[in-house]
């Protein structure tokens, strides 16, 4: 078995996506999840050739070393714990010790680890993905700002207004107004 990790793999459209795109390439594989492909046996260099090229068509890329598949699957967790899509007992955990738990180092080591290579905190980047959370519910404008604030576990909806202006320099009302335009992808992020 074989573990292919791929950057940029960040929702289910992506998993959908790189399974026909293996399917069309005729490589066999145990399953697709966000960030992984798992195959059945390991791939040629042609075959990982000739993989490389559709899903870079896709936004995809293959990652070839171990430092930027650390710093793909330290984004899958913050990107799902910011979403609020992992279980209760992780939202309620903070960020450094689910991290910890998750890939098995130090946080201190991910945390640095993550700042030298992305030139941003995991805490930044943790906060850009709640916002673009907010902004995805803001556009929907199917919940007041109390409820997303509620939601999304800010500890009042000041706390949330004020990281979503130092983020967006819009105020969430505002940004309701002018909506889908101001969103970014999530792998854009």
């Amino acid at each position: 078995m074989e573990v292919l990790f791929v950057k940029n793999m960040v929702c289910h459209r992506c998993v959908l996506a790189v399974e026909e795109v293996l399917k069309n390439s005729a490589i066999a594989f145990q399953k697709v999840i966000a960030g992984e492909i798992h195959l059945a046996e390991k791939l040629s260099r042609e075959k990982h050739d000739l993989l490389s090229s559709p899903l870079a068509a896709i936004g995809l890329e293959l990652i070839d070393n171990r430092m930027s598949s650390l710093i793909e699957k330290i984004k899958q967790l913050v990107i799902k714990k910011a979403r609020n899509e992992v279980g209760e007992k992780e939202r309620k955990t903070k960020l450094s010790v689910y991290l910890s738990q998750q890939l098995h180092h130090e946080y201190t080591y991910l945390s640095s680890f993550f700042s030298s290579v992305e030139g941003r905190t995991i805490e930044n980047y943790f906060i850009e993905q709640r916002v673009e959370k907010v902004k995805e519910m803001l556009v929907y404008n199917e919940k007041t700002l109390l409820d997303i604030s509620f939601d999304m576990e800010y500890s009042s909806v000041a706390h949330l207004s004020s990281q979503f202006k130092k983020i967006t320099g819009l105020t969430p009302s505002h940004f309701r107004k002018v909506g889908s335009a101001k969103r970014k992808m999530i792998d854009n992020i």
